[in-house]
């Protein structure tokens, strides 16, 4: 391995480390690996800063724009109210949320669809008296699952089709990505819903709620 190659692996270990530490903001960390990478000179200093207007980058961006105005619309609340109208079981609630955020994520960024849902499922679980986390992790795994049906799913599927359209000519189409993500997001969802939540840690939990 080249000087370079032990710099970028050295920042690329200290950046997992930061991240799992938690302590620093992500975007802090990242900001962080990128100046010591251009102090060491494994970055161009004129190439530093040039990825924030990759049009995948962009694209993100807006998504997330579009998804905080939808919240600031009232979004949010309309779906609070309607699900307050339906008598839920545990059961169903945590089927309810897995599939909304799942088909949600499909259609705008998974982080947006995550941001969006994530007030209505800690709303969820106050009234059904739930453990946040029973709800949370599946919620987590619904965005992630329904991203990838999509090109703008999840910021990767934006990234791969800029990189193909840069090497081959052509991006990938709005639904290339949904042969195969659809029905890994069908088996996943069912996998949560029916077998997955029962591995979350219980936590607290009143004795009057389980899904169980």
């Amino acid at each position: 391995m080249n000087f370079d190659q032990i710099v970028i692996s050295l920042i690329l270990c200290v950046a997992l480390v930061l991240f799992a530490w938690g302590r620093w903001r992500y975007d802090l960390v990242a900001m962080f690996c990128l100046i010591v990478a251009v102090l060491f000179d494994v970055v161009p200093e004129k190439e530093a800063f040039s990825g924030f207007g990759h049009a995948a980058v962009v694209t993100v961006a807006a998504v997330l724009i579009l998804s905080q105005g939808l919240q600031n619309a009232g979004v949010v609340a309309l779906i609070t109210e309607q699900m307050k109208r339906v008598q839920f079981t545990s059961f169903t609630l945590l089927a309810a949320i897995t599939g909304i955020v799942t088909v949600l994520s499909a259609f705008m960024n998974n982080v947006g669809a995550l941001a969006l849902m994530l007030p209505i499922t800690m709303v969820a679980a106050r009234e059904y008296n739930i453990p946040p986390a029973r709800l949370l992790m599946p919620l987590a795994f619904g965005s992630i699952l329904g991203g990838l049906t999509t090109l703008i799913g999840t910021p990767p599927n934006i990234i791969i089709a800029a990189y193909r359209a840069e090497v081959v000519g052509e991006e990938y189409g709005m639904f290339d990505f949904s042969p195969v993500g659809i029905p890994v997001a069908i088996v996943g969802v069912l996998f949560i819903v029916f077998i997955g939540w029962r591995f979350i840690p219980k936590g607290r939990m009143t004795k009057n709620a389980s899904l169980n």
